[in-house]
């Protein structure tokens, strides 16, 4: 389901914390990002071969690609700490390889089975939610450029008269924030995905269609229409329309599980050390809520495969089939964009497109080159040891294609020169947020604590820390780099002389990047931190200064200064809430953390800067003890730093009761 954007804000807010709450006591060294050692995690047979490399391909057998795999997969599983996986490979018109590896159920030693076992292929379940959606299409039910009000029993906002529509949603480009309060949660309820709806809409952040901005929210709107025009419940639509012609037997959108498939579901770990977590409940059932074993998945890939139709039972028509996968829209010009719901995934010169998932603990992908005829699948149960489970689905992919499929081109040349690719370097170099994000939730700090850095390096390349590794890029034509050692290229836009917004592959499909405004640039987070500084310096200094108070026999301090002595106790206290907030998140619905974090820090820093002002009025307003210029010197700073906490509070919306994010 994506989560990366929680796991980010998580972590930035844990160590922001970490770092001033803690300043005293000694402490181990920090773990490494979760991703860190994700690169190191696979051995090396799947590592990508350069662009271009002389290779030849290796003939794609059933017997040499189990061969292949066994003897990768296993291996990769416990380097980094997965209990288990499932892999599925079909060729012209066939399975070719179905083959479970490690566990289901860690604790108890059942093995994974390929035709029972069933996994969690998260946001590949909008692939399933796209088929429902043009079916509809193709009975005229529902039209893809049409206001998608129409076809609602409430009213989205249009964005300045211009409307929302089901390619919008189909391609990413809605325009509408992301929306992810308790998207997964552990429990045994079925959402309702009306109310889930209708409960928050979310706000646009730019025009429909012109922006990629994947969202769950759009598509489980997307769900709930087919659901209004079939007049069919969403679960009993997908297996009626798509399951049973397919002969998908043991597959389910159905949360919690029916019971007679319970038995077949996989535990999720965070990784081998861990114990299981218990069955994800997704809020937004038809962006990510199936559950289904590999061999299904593989009869799936084969029907699309098969231009819509398996075993004589058509789903789709040919052309819809087609246009899904050839009717490209593009976030960057020069890059892989999206169809209509699978995005593309080429590479080594060959057309792919498909699409991964996430849940907490479930990460898939789901590949289709559909010139070549072949399909493949993998899913693991867990993230695994600092996340090293994740990158297992990539680099298998990419190890995949340069065994079978290896890349016959020439490799790119330099295509600007030395001076040039320099000066490119720095205009790109900065700090970056994506067009996937909050601006009206407090989501909207994570643009300040973990931003996307671009350096720029040495011969005119540049570099980025991405999934907690560092890739380096060099630039084959103006404003289009290619990734050293890898296959991703990068795409920037520049106006008048400056980067209007840039991206990535495999992700720009879904999201983009844009400069970072002020409000969230690093000087801002630096006066912040100062800030906040301040505040707990003063918290920290209040025992001292009243045990010196009373050894001395001084006055008791004036009722401003006492309230600003409490109001910058708060501001550590709401830290922490925050902190244990943002922990919440994961896997839950923190409501009422969330209001006591937002009221807590109302009453820190909006508290402490009249407080502040108060007490720099009584300093300033009358002469005597107290009020030299040391005195007047730390009223002004007082009140600069609760200024500068109310204003980076204000922007990032903690100071407010929206329980929404």
């Amino acid at each position: 389901m994506r989560r990366a954007s929680l796991a980010c804000l998580r972590g930035a807010v844990a160590a922001l914390c970490a770092s001033l709450l803690l300043p005293a006591m000694a402490q181990e060294p920090a773990p490494a990002p979760s991703s860190a050692a994700a690169p190191a995690a696979v051995p090396a047979p799947v590592q990508p071969a350069a662009p271009g490399a002389a290779r030849s391909a290796v003939p794609l057998t059933a017997a040499d690609a189990e061969t292949w795999l066994d003897g990768l997969v296993p291996t990769a599983l416990r380097v980094a700490g997965v209990p288990g996986a499932v892999v599925v490979l079909v060729k012209d018109g066939k399975p070719l390889v179905q083959k479970g590896y490690g566990y289901a159920d860690w604790e108890k030693s059942v093995p994974v089975d390929p035709a029972s076992t069933l996994f969690r292929p998260g946001s590949i379940s909008k692939l399933f939610t796209w088929t429902a959606v043009m079916q509809q299409v193709e009975q005229g039910k529902l039209d893809l450029d049409a206001d998608l009000n129409r076809y609602l029993d409430f009213k989205v906002p249009a964005y300045g008269g211009k409307a929302l529509t089901l390619r919008h949603v189909l391609t990413h480009t809605t325009g509408l924030e992301e929306a992810g309060r308790a998207l997964i949660v552990y429990g045994s309820h079925t959402p309702d995905n009306a109310k889930v709806l209708q409960g928050y809409i979310p706000p646009y952040l730019y025009a429909p269609g012109t922006t990629q901005g994947y969202s769950n929210w759009a598509t489980a709107l997307a769900g709930y229409i087919v659901q209004r025009v079939s007049g069919e419940p969403f679960d009993d639509y997908v297996e009626r329309h798509i399951f049973t012609p397919l002969g998908m037997r043991h597959s389910s959108f159905r949360q919690p599980l029916p019971a007679g498939l319970r038995g077949q579901m996989a535990q999720g770990y965070p990784s081998v050390d861990e114990p299981a977590t218990g069955y994800e409940i997704v809020s937004m059932a038809p962006a990510g809520s199936l559950a289904s074993p590999g061999t299904d998945m593989g009869r799936f890939m084969l029907a699309y495969l098969g231009q819509g139709s398996l075993d004589g039972q058509q789903i789709l028509k040919p052309e819809t089939v087609r246009m899904m996968h050839t009717k490209i829209t593009r976030g960057m010009p020069g890059l892989d964009g999206i169809g209509l719901g699978f995005y593309q995934q080429d590479m080594n010169g060959h057309r792919a497109v498909g699409h991964g998932g996430d849940t907490n603990m479930f990460h898939s992908e789901l590949y289709l080159l559909p010139d070549d005829g072949i399909g493949l699948y993998v899913s693991v149960n867990s993230p695994g040891r600092h996340d090293q489970g994740k990158w297992l689905r990539e680099r298998l992919y990419q190890g995949f294609m340069d065994r079978y499929l290896p890349d016959t081109r020439l490799p790119a040349g330099a295509g600007v020169d030395l001076a040039t690719a320099e000066a490119h370097a720095r205009m790109l170099a900065g700090a970056y947020r994506n067009t996937r994000r909050e601006d009206s939730t407090f989501m909207s700090v994570l643009q300040l604590l973990s931003p996307v850095r671009v350096q720029a390096v040495e011969q005119g390349r540049i570099a980025i820390e991405l999934g907690g590794s560092r890739n380096v890029f060099r630039e084959i034509k103006p404003f289009l780099w290619q990734e050293e050692h890898g296959k991703r290229r990068l795409q920037a836009l520049v106006e008048d002389g400056k980067v209007k917004r840039w991206g990535i592959e495999p992700y720009v499909f879904a999201f983009v990047f844009e400069p970072v405004p002020f409000m969230a640039s690093t000087p801002v987070l630096v006066l912040l931190l100062a800030a906040l500084g301040v505040a707990v310096l003063t918290a920290l200094a209040w025992p001292v200064a009243a045990t010196v108070r009373r050894r001395h026999g001084l006055a008791r301090p004036g009722r401003p200064l006492t309230l600003l002595r409490v109001a910058a106790c708060l501001v550590p206290a709401s830290l922490a809430l925050w902190t244990a907030t943002v922990a919440a998140t994961d896997g839950g619905d923190p409501s009422g953390l969330l209001l006591l974090s937002q009221g807590v820090t109302i009453l820190a820093f909006v508290g402490g800067l009249a407080a502040a002002l108060w007490h720099a009025r009584a300093v300033f307003s009358r002469p005597g003890p107290g009020t030299g210029r040391a005195a007047r010197g730390l009223a002004l700073l007082w009140v600069l730093a609760f200024a500068i906490l109310v204003a980076v509070g204000a922007w990032h919306h903690l100071l407010s009761f929206n329980p929404d994010y």
